[in-house]
């Protein structure tokens, strides 16, 4: 979203005199339409700029009394780890552990959905094959932190327990468990970060704003052969998450 939008011009500009300590954290900010005749914008588009702050964290509304400072939320570290995949059971809801959250995720799976063309290339399978293609929204103590949709090769599991994702004994463990129950040994991944904006449908899921900053992560798993096995676009929004990636230095043998 251009940054000459109005209401974003009004929310760098308000955002910029909070941090330079114009008002204290619990201090009440002036009406929107005393910013509205100082920035010479109608009270709606100063009433969308204090909305963004307030999704931002960095502003809070009070039922009849009116907008006031408070702390900035913290931004916290994602990190992307071989030994996501080496503490059993859900990676995700293993992170969310280590932030003292509770981790959990709404999904709907749809068998039988032919793969278009990049993802067909990503699996390296014909453009038409047939998927489970799965729509992930993670959630942290019941509040949105990150969508997915992946996508499996129903050559892999078809017929087997593990067909739908979530689904049956095996559900709710992650992709690497899960493949592991069929015999499938997965051994790397490749990971894509990319800088986007969030969709309107995303920012809804997000409760974030449409056009928002957020990272999009192009993941792809393999097995021992380098045969694709599941790949997933995740969406994470930039101003919750910051995403680190460890990396694992082999040691010289002496």
């Amino acid at each position: 979203m251009p940054r000459d939008t109005p209401f974003l011009q009004v929310a760098d500009a308000l955002r910029a005199r909070v941090r330079a300590g114009e008002w204290a954290v619990g201090d009440k900010l002036p009406s929107r339409a005393r910013f509205a005749e100082e920035y010479g914008v109608g009270q709606s588009v100063a009433q969308r700029a204090m909305e963004r702050l307030i999704i931002e964290g960095i502003l809070e509304g009070r039922a009849g009394s009116g907008t006031y400072v408070r702390q900035a939320r913290e931004r916290r570290r994602m990190v992307r780890s071989r030994h996501r995949e080496e503490r059993g059971g859900s990676p995700f809801a293993a992170d969310m552990r280590e932030h003292d959250h509770s981790g959990d995720w709404e999904c709907n799976s749809t068998a039988r959905v032919p793969a278009p063309a990049d993802i067909a290339a990503r699996l390296a399978i014909d453009p038409g094959d047939l998927c489970v293609m799965t729509d992930y929204e993670f959630l942290a103590d019941g509040l949105p932190v990150q969508l997915s949709k992946s996508w499996e090769p129903m050559a892999i599991t078809d017929g087997t327990p593990v067909l739908l994702p979530e689904m049956g004994p095996r559900g709710k463990i992650g992709v690497v468990e899960r493949m592991r129950s069929i015999g499938v040994r997965i051994v790397t991944a490749i990971e894509v970060p990319r800088p986007s904006r969030a969709t309107h449908e995303q920012a809804n899921l997000l409760g974030i704003s449409v056009g928002d900053l957020v990272t999009e992560v192009e993941r792809t798993y393999y097995d021992g052969d380098g045969r694709p096995v599941e790949t997933a676009d995740i969406i994470v929004p930039d101003i919750r998450w910051e995403i680190a990636y460890e990396i694992a230095v082999d040691q010289p043998e002496f």
